[in-house]
């Protein structure tokens, strides 16, 4: 089974030698084994490894996918008229929601697997030039689905990776007459943006999803997600406009959806609350009750609990800040969650608990140990 990191590597790349190179770490075989099952010296193997060979012929890279249990298409061989790929058009939409509930259930790394088939498929076929109407569609939605679940599974250091992918979901975007796509491609890449340190940017595209949405559910996650990049930018006034605006829409009616419900509200109040010098508002919020107020993802629950963490420690109260960022790491660890690892270990830092920080990045080793190749390289 591909993981998230190394499948989003090889579909960035979609080229042999990438793809040879993660088979063999993933399913744990050296060169010489490869080769046996190609039928090939080693030497061949390593010159394409290495990119030394280049294998342009049709027939040899279907008889490697074929060997190797790979669709045809992640190596390049496509077929435009083929009765697969009509199939695949019909049911992708199906393959993109399916993945978005395994995601937002904590199965990010399943979303990853799910989707980047797909979207190799419809880059392959954009490539070759065949940007029909329903594959620019389906692309444009595939891209921002495995950018999002690609910026959940990652590490810190590596989600630029997340927002390379949500922005190119929003080059299609643009280009398509669908307002409602088109704001949801702003937000997604604005929050992987913000993800990956690039606040301006962030803040930019967040601020033009709030423009251009259309619907209720749609401005108030644009509003949620423009209060936390605020927020991170140390920018009371953007956030205090940003955080109104979202409790104005809950307000308004019946709130539903990932980022638009009353639990998020208060995760994102808080976290921008201490984010631009305000503990002692954020702790007098955490000391009211939250009623019917549930995580919508358990990823919620993980960053909830390291904002917790950090509003307890302004507060003064260590035992129960360390509850809180014990109950983050290991959920965190559990779920495969890198990046909230890393924000766990940091917090854990600041409040001086040496214990958890050394168990978070004891975590941190685990989870780098379940993509370590066996055999060489």
């Amino acid at each position: 089974m591909w993981s998230a990191p190394e499948a989003s590597t090889a579909l960035r790349s979609r080229d042999l030698a990438t793809i040879l190179r993660v088979y063999r770490r993933l399913n744990r075989i050296s060169q010489d084994r490869l080769a046996a099952l190609l039928g090939y010296d080693k030497t061949y193997v390593s010159m394409i490894e290495t990119r030394r060979r280049i294998i342009s012929d049709v027939s040899t890279r279907r008889h490697i996918a074929q060997t190797l249990g790979l669709p045809t298409h992640v190596l390049g061989v496509t077929d435009t008229n083929d009765a697969d790929f009509a199939a695949m058009l019909q049911f992708g939409d199906s393959t993109i929601r399916l993945a978005e509930i395994a995601r937002q259930s904590g199965r990010a790394v399943d979303a990853v697997n799910e989707l980047w088939p797909l979207v190799a498929r419809l880059e392959a076929r954009a490539a070759e030039g065949h940007a029909e109407r329903d594959t620019l569609i389906l692309l444009g939605h595939g891209r921002a689905a495995l950018g999002v679940s690609l910026g959940t599974v990652l590490p810190e250091e590596r989600l630029t990776a997340a927002a390379r992918w949500t922005g190119k979901a929003l080059q299609v975007a643009e280009r398509l007459d669908d307002p409602v796509f088109l704001a949801h491609a702003l937000r997604m890449h604005g929050n992987e943006l913000r993800k990956a340190d690039h606040p301006a940017a962030a803040i930019a595209r967040l601020g033009r999803a709030i423009e251009v949405s259309t619907d209720r559910e749609g401005q108030g996650a644009a509003y949620a997600l423009l209060a936390r990049a605020a927020g991170e930018q140390d920018d009371p006034d953007l956030f205090d406009y940003a955080i109104s605006g979202y409790r104005d829409l809950l307000d308004s009616g019946t709130a539903r959806g990932m980022l638009f419900n009353p639990f998020t509200f208060r995760e994102v109040q808080l976290r921008g609350l201490i984010s631009t010098g305000r503990p002692n508002i954020a702790a007098r919020i955490m000391e009211t009750a939250q009623l019917d107020a549930l995580p919508a993802a358990p990823q919620w629950h993980i960053i909830e609990r390291v904002t917790a963490g950090q509003v307890l420690l302004a507060a003064g109260k260590l035992d129960a800040a360390a509850d809180a960022l014990r109950t983050a790491l290991a959920s965190a660890e559990s779920h495969r969650l890198p990046h909230q690892i890393q924000r766990t270990i940091r917090a854990a830092h600041d409040g001086g608990f040496t214990d958890i920080s050394d168990a978070g990045n004891a975590a941190l080793r685990r989870l780098n140990d379940l993509l370590r190749p066996a055999g060489n390289n």
